[in-house]
Formats: structure tokens, C-alpha cells, sequence
């Protein structure tokens, strides 16, 4: 009977305690700085930092000039990058995957030539554009199964393809320049939805915005991407086919970098051995922009295309500035470097303000076995 008495008074006593400990002023605070933090943490991601960039770089291009907000800017500044963005798509989940392919210029210059020699010796474009596209698929799964047959690093392989492909445009026209193809043909290039400042290959990108979407973040293909880029190994020992997997995307790249490179024809009504020139670098410029690990394992295509607008608004606000091609060169490597630290810097704030956000602080030694880190 003693016993009962004494736990009932032991009761009363300590639950209000806890109450009064918890609901002060110092609750209001942390819960406060909590939602805080918790802002804080979404602004991080990447998204969210590319849509700052693009409004910075809209309101300087506005700045600028009056006219750079208007249709015909905006229609002549997505032109000048629908190939390159293209590109980037299929570049997206090969970087995803931990590998990379700098032949996608050299591609775009050969079925280019390709395309015009076919149209030189008589061959009507509905069945030349066919012939370029698989001769895309071509490169790339030569690319491909160099890679993953023989374990050569991807770097070394498709920039030795760069040359390779570069080399046997030249062999295909030499020194001709093919330009007299059909009104019909170089209307898609530089050609306009009726009515509007929305070029043809907008579409186009946006078309195949959506599918990239889809397969990469919605399907057992984007799955597996991730996976092999995240652990090959462990990729590999879930039954992952690893080695058909990194073909096909090396492929698809191929058939991408070919079907930019008609379009690119298209626009220019050119088919010339430089064609695409310089293309790579604004490529990966995009991929990494938007997000994609450049050691694979992680990216996202939605911001990719957001790094497509951005690329496209710089491009057009240095236009507007008078600066020349050649330093607008140097301002997208300038971005490729930032590129790349920028997802660095946002990653580490997500995991400082996470840490803040649970009441941790990084460790500062390696914890003891069995010791909880606080």
C-alpha cells in the first residue's frame, strides 16, 4: 500500500516538469529556426539555385538591350542552341553512369557530311536521313563496345573517336561545302511554329525533354542507370547488365548527336566537315550545370533543361552585349568550372543545414565501436 501512494505522487510531479520544459519560449524559438532551416535546405537544391541563376541572367539581359525580351530574340537565341541541347539529353544519363562521350561534335560534322554527300550523289533526303541516323548508331556503339568489351576508359576512347570521326568527315567532302538542298529540307531548321516566335526545333526538344523525363526518372532503365553509377559492382551482382546497359546509352548518343547534326544542316543549309565545332564543351557544360555528378550516380534532366535556358539567355545577353564568339567561348568554360564546384557547395550546405536542422554537428574524430554520435 505504501507502494502505490508514493508512484501517484511521483506521476504528478514529473509531467508537468516535462511540460514546462517543453513549451516555453525556448520551444517557439527552436520551432522557429527549425522551419527556418528547413527554407533553407529546399533553396539548396539545385533546381531551385538554376532558377535563381536564370532570373539573374533574364533581368541582366533586360538591362542590356529592350529588345531582349522580345519574340524574335527569343526565337533566334533557341535556335542557336536546339543541337547542343539535344545532345545533352542523351548525355545526361551516360554521365549519370560515370562515363562520358566527347565524340558527339565529331558525329554531328559527319553525318552532316554524310547527309550532303547522299544528297550530292542524288540520294533523296527521306532516305539519306535514315542512312545519317544509323550511321550514328554506328559510331556510337562503336564507342560503346570499345568501352565495355575491352575496359578502356571512356574519356580516352571517345576522344580518340573525336579525331576518328572528325577524320573520315573530311574524307566524305574534303574541301566541298554542300548547300543547295530544298526549301522544305532548311525550313525545319530555321523555320517557326505559324503564328508565333516558337522555332520547329523547340519543339523538338521539348518532345524529347519529355521522354527523357520519363525513361530516366520514371522507368527500370533510369533505375538501373543510377545504380550502375552509384556501384557498378553492386550493380552487376544484382543482375544488372551493365555492359549492354552503357552500349545502348553510348548508342543512343550516337543516334542523338546525328540527328543534331541534320538539324544543324537543316538550319544552316550547310553540310561541311566544321560543322559542330566546339559543341562538346557547351555540352557537358549543360549536363553538369543542371546537376549531373560529374563522377556519376546523380543528376536530374529536369535540371538540365533548366541549365538549356540558361546557357540559351547567356549566349543571347552576351549577343547583346557585343561580345564576340570567341570570349563567349571562354564565359561557358568559365561556367563549366562553376558547374562543377557550384552542386558541390549546395550539396555540402544541404548535409550542414540537415545536421543543424537534427541538432548535430559533424563529428570531429572517428566514433569509438558501439559509441552513438550525437
Amino acid at each position: 500500500m505504501t507502494h502505490d501512494p508514493g508512484a501517484a505522487s511521483v506521476k504528478p510531479d514529473l509531467s508537468p516538469a516535462t511540460t514546462d520544459v517543453s513549451v516555453p519560449a525556448g520551444g517557439s524559438s527552436v520551432g522557429t529556426v527549425s522551419r527556418a532551416l528547413g527554407a533553407l535546405s529546399a533553396i539548396a537544391r539545385i533546381e531551385l539555385f538554376l532558377v535563381v541563376i536564370l532570373i539573374v541572367l533574364v533581368w541582366w539581359g533586360v538591362q542590356l538591350s529592350p529588345f531582349f525580351l522580345t519574340g524574335p530574340n527569343f526565337g533566334f537565341s533557341s535556335q542557336a542552341v536546339m543541337e547542343i541541347s539535344i545532345m545533352a539529353l542523351a548525355m545526361t544519363p551516360i554521365i549519370i553512369t560515370g562515363e562520358i562521350d566527347l565524340s558527339v561534335e565529331s558525329m554531328v560534322g559527319l553525318s552532316s557530311c554524310v547527309l550532303g554527300w547522299l544528297w550530292a550523289s542524288g540520294v533523296p533526303l527521306e532516305a539519306g536521313i535514315p542512312i545519317v541516323l544509323m550511321v550514328g548508331v554506328a559510331g556510337g556503339l562503336f564507342n560503346g563496345v570499345i568501352v565495355t568489351r575491352l575496359g578502356l576508359p571512356s574519356l580516352v576512347v571517345t576522344l580518340a573517336t573525336y579525331a576518328l570521326f572528325r577524320g573520315l568527315a573530311h574524307v566524305v567532302l574534303g574541301s566541298t561545302v554542300i548547300s543547295n538542298f530544298p526549301t522544305g529540307f532548311t525550313d525545319f531548321g530555321f523555320g517557326y511554329v505559324p503564328g508565333t516566335f516558337v522555332p520547329w526545333t523547340l519543339l523538338v526538344f521539348l518532345l524529347l525533354a519529355i521522354v527523357a523525363v520519363a525513361l530516366v526518372h520514371g522507368t527500370w532503365i533510369g533505375r538501373q542507370v543510377f545504380a550502375v553509377g552509384k556501384n557498378k559492382d553492386a550493380s552487376r551482382y544484382s543482375g544488372v547488365r551493365v555492359g549492354a546497359l552503357k552500349t545502348g546509352l553510348f548508342a543512343v548518343s550516337g543516334l542523338v548527336a546525328a540527328f543534331a547534326g541534320i538539324i544543324l544542316t537543316s538550319r544552316t543549309s550547310t553540310a561541311s566537315p566544321d560543322n559542330g565545332l566546339n559543341m562538346t564543351l557547351a555540352v557537358v557544360t549543360i549536363a553538369v550545370l543542371g546537376g549531373v555528378d560529374i563522377n556519376g550516380g546523380k543528376g536530374t534532366v529536369p535540371g538540365v533543361i533548366l541549365a538549356v535556358f540558361i546557357l540559351g539567355t547567356l549566349k543571347s545577353a552576351l549577343t547583346q552585349a557585343g561580345v564576340s564568339t570567341d570570349y563567349q567561348n571562354v564565359a561557358i568554360g568559365l561556367l563549366l568550372i562553376v558547374s562543377v564546384i557550384a552542386p558541390q557547395l549546395a550539396r555540402q550546405s544541404r548535409v550542414f543545414v540537415d545536421r543543424v536542422r537534427l541538432g548535430r554537428r559533424p563529428p570531429t574524430r572517428a566514433p569509438a565501436p558501439g559509441e552513438v554520435v550525437r
